[in-house]
């Protein structure tokens, strides 16, 4: 990858719906090498998609959660993993080193739901020997973007220039 890729990433991770000519615009590029570009890297697994970032609490998810999850083997794992994966209320689940074996994001409506969701779901996952769950009350900072690399041009549509 070279800048004008990362000028690329920096764009559409900003926003997905920039279209092809803005992002060309940008980058000095014409609109086809701009598609080629985006090609290429949804090809390499540097794009993973384009979805929108919704609020859980404007669609009636009033409760969000980090639930460390432990597990008693690891011959647990995959059963584990291949249920999580089916549990629409989980928005990340994350296999960690620590206390825990797992810590997952969660979202629910109420905090009935989120009993709901840690009494009659995750505890009952076989391997599943106990959760801790920590209510989230506000959110400083949540964000999609990756850090990408520090070459990386500050503003795009500027070449070869790097912030002082």
């Amino acid at each position: 990858m070279d800048p004008i890729d990362y000028q690329i990433l920096d764009l559409l991770q900003r926003d997905a719906r920039t279209t092809q000519v803005q992002i060309a615009a940008a980058v000095g590029l014409s609109q086809p090498s701009v598609a080629d570009r985006v090609r290429k890297l949804d090809a390499s697994g540097a794009i993973l998609g384009y979805v929108a970032h919704l609020d859980p609490r404007a669609l009636g998810n009033d409760i969000r959660a980090l639930v460390g999850v432990s597990i008693a083997h690891p011959r647990h794992h995959d059963a584990f993993t291949k249920r999580i994966l089916t549990i629409p209320e989980v928005q990340e689940c994350h296999r960690v080193a620590g206390l825990d074996s797992y810590v997952l994001k969660v979202v629910a409506r109420n905090t009935g739901a989120l009993d709901d969701l840690l009494s009659g779901t995750l505890r009952r996952i076989t391997g599943v020997t106990s959760t801790t769950t920590t209510v989230i009350l506000a959110t400083v900072k949540e964000t999609t973007a990756v850090p990408l690399p520090p070459e990386l041009p500050k503003k795009a549509g500027r070449r070869g220039s790097r912030a002082p």
